[in-house]
């Protein structure tokens, strides 16, 4: 059984992660300025869902044997970094995009068909190549969980209360880039996120790139 007495430290712990500004965050509001409220759900849910391959990893020892292998980590550091990088680029090219014509008032920006798959697995590698969240599970999950009891199935109800509490988090960021959208927002609100996340995503990539 978990160790209930240290179930709502965990609450909070894994609500601060949450909650923590990040590439998840930006990758949900760039999302969901690109295709509506629909794109930056499955983008979260691609996210969540690799919560439960870093506690499937964390609970077989597996995550401590990658940490500890130097060529391995490296391997998903430079991976993860080359992600980053290749979601900024593309973020920054949809970004410098031909907007409206000068002398043309601006227009909403149009709603793009929303690609599932895309979207889903863009959040689903932004996770599960993201080597602090590996760090993060294999350091704080095992201090949650009761030896005597199957370590591998606390793990999926730990990481199952983290999947809510970030599904609940991100669902409500896309909720206000979508008001945004909706009072006024056009063409130049979404140039302007893709540029912002654009840069950080870049920013991101090179900095894991060089610890």
């Amino acid at each position: 059984m978990l160790v209930s007495e240290l179930f709502w430290a965990y609450l909070v712990a894994i609500t601060l992660l949450t909650v923590t500004p990040g590439v998840d965050t930006l990758l949900v509001m760039r999302n969901t300025g690109r295709g509506g409220l629909a794109d930056g759900w499955v983008t979260s849910a691609g996210i969540c869902s690799g919560l439960f391959l870093h506690a499937t990893l964390s609970a077989l020892g597996i995550s401590i044997l990658l940490v500890e292998t130097a060529w391995a980590f490296s391997v998903l550091k430079w991976a993860g970094a080359c992600y980053l990088v290749w979601l900024g680029i593309g973020s920054l090219r949809q970004a410098m995009a031909r907007g409206n014509e000068p002398g043309r008032p601006e227009q909403p920006a149009p709603r793009r068909r929303v690609n599932r798959r895309q979207s889903f697995r863009e959040g689903l590698l932004s996770n599960v190549l993201n080597p602090k969240t590996a760090l993060f599970y294999m350091a704080l999950l095992p201090q949650f969980v009761d030896p005597a009891g199957s370590v591998l199935q606390q793990s999926m109800v730990l990481a199952g209360v983290h999947f809510a509490v970030a599904m609940a988090w991100q669902s409500g960021l896309a909720w206000v880039v979508v008001r945004f959208r909706g009072m006024g927002a056009s063409v130049r609100f979404k140039r302007t996120l893709n540029a912002l996340t654009g840069g950080f995503f870049v920013a991101m990539g090179v900095k894991l790139a060089g610890n």
